[in-house]
């Protein structure tokens, strides 16, 4: 049996998704910058991606900037506010933020002047508020913070960091990194006054190379690429019309079911483990709380090595991840895990297991057994 279970690193483009850029690529192939019909088709399908990104997160779809991915995303608005904000000021960004985060806030340090801090977590992976609480001030200009932990999968306080903003920092702008939230769990622009957020098309389904910047009205961001001035001067450059619409298709096709249907086989994964393997170690918050997305499972079984761990399941057709896939091949204990000030073996042992709407339950007990089997067979050649 073939398992795949490292979705947040990155997923299947579903049928949707395919059947929309090849439809793009042969007969909707046209510039939408040009004036003739044709080009007009393709204008209108980049009108109905953002038409579906901003119902999907309750807001103006003439405020969803098409961008490269989440990266580019979470950049154009980090750099592009805070090149515009001239007085200095500090931005402040959770412990657990991407590295597309945390170091385009130390390179706003370093180009413009303000003073890049971070914020700290709590032992089960959340912001931790009282020290946010602490930071806020009239010099706030930016606060940084992730909808979900693409590591543990802890989903982020952001209506109370919201609500500190607003009472302690009222200059302050928010930016949401929703690239493993987008869909996932429910986020609404309109209820929650953040200012602009970032998704990225291949973690639901649609296909790499492509995502959005969407932001509220009066947010203000220098245009980090210049050119033929499309969309509206905010980002240049001939628009990926393909993956664009694969991108809106992709939205679109998400089944509205999936959020609870992938909670509950998280939840039936973690009690199959747990009975067969109680010294289990559940990294973040439980699997049963409203505050841990139900797509991401960060679990360790020391004194048992994630890397080892994650090569036999290779071997039985399972794939899982061990972190950020954009960091997991430099060796070094994470980010994140570090900041929840986990012991050595934890974070050496933690292997991420990340679910997406096309997971079954069979896959999920195939998967319980096979952990099971290579836990109990290799804690016996751990050296004590």
């Amino acid at each position: 049996m073939q398992v795949y279970l490292d979705n947040s690193a990155t997923t299947r483009p579903c049928d949707a998704a395919v059947e929309a850029m090849v439809h793009s690529m042969r007969e909707d192939y046209y510039n939408p910058s040009a004036l003739y019909a044709p080009a007009m088709r393709a204008e209108q399908a980049l009108k109905q991606s953002a038409q579906a990104i901003a119902a999907a997160l309750d807001t103006d779809p003439r405020h969803v900037l098409f961008t490269s991915g989440g990266t580019e995303s979470d950049n154009l608005a980090i750099l592009g506010y805070m090149q515009l904000s001239r007085d200095g000021g500090e931005i402040l960004y959770s412990a657990a933020e991407h590295a597309a985060v945390r170091m385009a806030c130390q390179e706003a340090a370093a180009r413009y002047g303000c003073t890049a801090r971070e914020i700290p977590l709590t032992g089960d992976g959340l912001v931790d508020l009282e020290a946010l609480e602490g930071m806020l001030s009239e010099q706030t200009r930016m606060i940084c913070v992730m909808q979900v932990c693409n590591e543990t999968g802890v989903i982020m306080p952001i209506a109370e960091i919201c609500e500190l903003r607003k009472r302690l920092a009222p200059k302050a702008v928010i930016h949401v990194d929703g690239v493993q939230g987008f869909l996932r769990e429910p986020f609404s622009m309109r209820r929650l006054p953040v200012d602009s957020y970032a998704i990225s098309a291949h973690k639901f389904h649609g296909p790499k190379g492509v995502g959005a910047l969407v932001w509220r009205e009066g947010f203000r961001f220098k245009p980090q690429m210049v050119g033929g001035g499309q969309q509206n001067d905010r980002r240049s450059g001939t628009e990926n019309t393909v993956g664009i619409a694969g991108m809106g298709a992709a939205v679109s096709a998400y089944p509205g079911e999936a959020r609870e249907q992938m909670r509950r086989l998280k939840k039936l994964l973690v009690d199959t483990l747990h009975e067969a393997l109680p010294q289990m170690a559940v990294v973040g918050l439980p699997a049963e709380d409203q505050r841990s997305a139900g797509h991401i499972l960060s679990v360790a079984f020391p004194p048992v090595r994630a890397e080892t761990l994650l090569h036999a399941l290779e071997m039985d057709g399972i794939c899982v991840g061990t972190g950020s896939a954009c960091s997991s091949k430099k060796g070094k204990h994470s980010l994140v895990l570090t900041a929840m000030k986990l012991s050595n073996a934890i974070m050496e042992g933690a292997i991420r297991i990340s679910l997406c709407p096309e997971n079954t339950e069979e896959e999920i007990l195939y998967t319980a057994q096979r952990i099971i089997h290579h836990v109990e067979m290799l804690k016996r050649f751990v050296r004590r």
